[in-house]
């Protein structure tokens, strides 16, 4: 028997959270960011544009930062619209809202004082889940361009 587990490009609306090819999105995700490397090494600028694009507008890549932002320290800490993802059906719309990009616009920023050892206070921007989630996103696709660009003697 097959079984109903989605792979990691699927084209379904909504898939379950429980039912998503986590092995098979690190698998994609992988493969396209070493093709990113590829190309930047060989200096394909063009390439590397198409695949960054190819990368953060993947299932793959948004179910990804989706679980990075849900299953990490900060999850309890919603920005300032006061939303948290912590259920299964949540996690998966959101993996399908954070894909349209058309009209996006971040949302401000939580702004918190902390206090410091030294008895001074330290000013913290908390951003909402949803900004995280884009922000994961895009790191996934920079992350082996400025790996590849940076000093080899750091």
């Amino acid at each position: 028997m097959s079984s109903t587990r989605l792979q990691a490009s699927s084209g379904l609306k909504r898939p379950t959270w429980h039912s998503i090819d986590w092995a098979g999105c690190y698998r994609q995700v992988r493969s396209l960011q070493r093709r990113i490397v590829q190309a930047v090494q060989r200096g394909a600028w063009r390439k590397v544009k198409r695949l960054s694009y190819l990368l953060v507008h993947s299932f793959a890549a948004r179910a990804l930062a989706v679980r990075r932002v849900t299953e990490n320290k900060g999850k309890k800490t919603p920005g300032v619209d006061g939303v948290l993802w912590d259920s299964p059906e949540k996690k998966a719309a959101t993996v399908t809202r954070i894909g349209r990009w058309r009209k996006y616009q971040p949302q401000p920023l939580k702004r918190i004082v902390i206090p410091k050892k030294n008895g001074k206070q330290r000013r913290l921007s908390i951003p909402t889940m949803e900004d995280r989630a884009r922000q994961a996103v895009y790191l996934q696709a920079l992350q082996p361009i400025a790996e590849t660009q940076a000093d080899p003697n750091s």
